[in-house]
């Protein structure tokens, strides 16, 4: 195994990494959860079976951009055959919200058990991505799902923007949800990453975010802005808003893609984009047509996801048919779409999601 601080020293010398005192100084703690995962069971009592010692955990948070996915998936590369697993937080609680319906209709009476069980049996370490609480039914189970995996031994890292005093935050039935901010609080250690350098918005800088017209050669440009935001790898994203599941075709590290149809041309609603704009950072939409008469609904969704995407300061990179001026010429709501326009143009400078 090589100590997570090592194999940050070796990428920064290769070039691979800028060397970050914000990171740096975080780089102590993934070492101590490494070196108590690979400690040696130890025996309580003498006839008792040996165990192995807890390792209490680590709650990252802090601003957008500063590292903290990276630093996640650096350590997980790091544990070598350690039983580990990096999912996103949305991600995984999907899954669990499935596996207990399958528990459910098998007549399971606590069907949050056996869902536990198998994760517990699975890893020794779970690498979360992003946690935030923003659905209801995800308040109520996340405090015993955490207490079976700390219970049992496993140890959980996790990232996050918010501190674990604003998870579900002014949420319904909030005070049924902090005992599991108490819970986080004495099983993972809290530190705050303070740096003044955002690389997913650097990253960004100077380089153009909206591309016209729609041809081979502006979708080769989103694929290498792709590339570079996400390393080209990515899966899906479930999110769920008022019981239901709108999906993200492709996500990684906060940075989203997917296509006009995907987002505009279903059944989407405000709610639906006001979770997309909380649950992303960068949004990568592709194959914005013409606006008009014929696709007056799309056109009105796809109102709504900017205005959703600019009150959040979300980073909107974009392949169009037509300048944002140009994309709504005619048919009811085009005298409208000139805000839409402007904000648009406004989201381009590269200074905006910063302001």
């Amino acid at each position: 195994m090589t100590h997570m601080s090592t194999l940050y020293q070796t990428r920064v010398a290769s070039g691979q990494i800028q060397p970050d005192a914000a990171q740096q100084a975080v780089l102590p703690e993934f070492d101590r959860i490494a070196d108590g995962l690979r400690a040696e069971p130890v025996k309580k009592g003498l006839f008792r079976k040996a165990v192995r010692p807890d390792v209490k955990g680590l709650y990252l948070w802090g601003g957008v951009g500063r590292g903290k996915s990276m630093l996640m998936d650096l350590f997980v590369e790091s544990l070598d055959d350690i039983p580990s697993r990096r999912v996103h937080f949305h991600a995984f609680m999907q899954e669990i919200h499935a596996k207990m319906h399958v528990a459910r209709e098998q007549g399971v009476q606590d069907t949050l058990a056996p869902v536990a069980a198998e994760v517990v049996a699975s890893v020794r370490l779970l690498a979360f991505d992003e946690m935030q609480i923003t659905d209801i039914t995800d308040a109520m189970i996340v405090g015993r799902l955490f207490e079976a995996l700390f219970e049992a031994g496993v140890t959980v890292v996790t990232t996050s923007n918010r501190v674990p005093d604003d998870l579900y935050k002014n949420g319904l039935n909030r005070q049924l949800f902090l005992p599991f901010i108490d819970l986080i609080k004495q099983q993972m250690h809290v530190h705050e990453m303070v740096s003044p350098h955002d690389y997913r918005q650097n990253r960004l800088t100077g380089s153009r975010v909206y591309f016209t017209p729609l041809n081979a050669e502006t979708r080769a440009e989103i694929d290498a802005i792709w590339r570079d935001l996400t390393g080209g790898s990515a899966e899906p994203l479930s999110l769920t808003v008022k019981g239901r599941t709108v999906t993200l075709p492709a996500y990684r590290n906060g940075v989203a893609r997917a296509s006009f149809f995907d987002l505009c041309g279903t059944m989407l609603g405000p709610g639906d984009y006001l979770t997309i704009a909380d649950a992303v950072k960068v949004l990568v939409l592709e194959n914005i047509p013409s606006l008009g008469r014929s696709n007056f609904n799309e056109a009105k969704r796809f109102v709504t996801l900017v205005d959703a995407l600019y009150e959040a300061r979300v980073r909107l990179i974009c392949s169009a048919a037509a300048e944002p001026e140009y994309l709504y010429m005619e048919g009811d709501g085009a005298f409208e779409f000139e805000r839409t326009a402007s904000r648009l143009r406004e989201m381009q400078d590269k200074n905006w999601a910063q302001s």
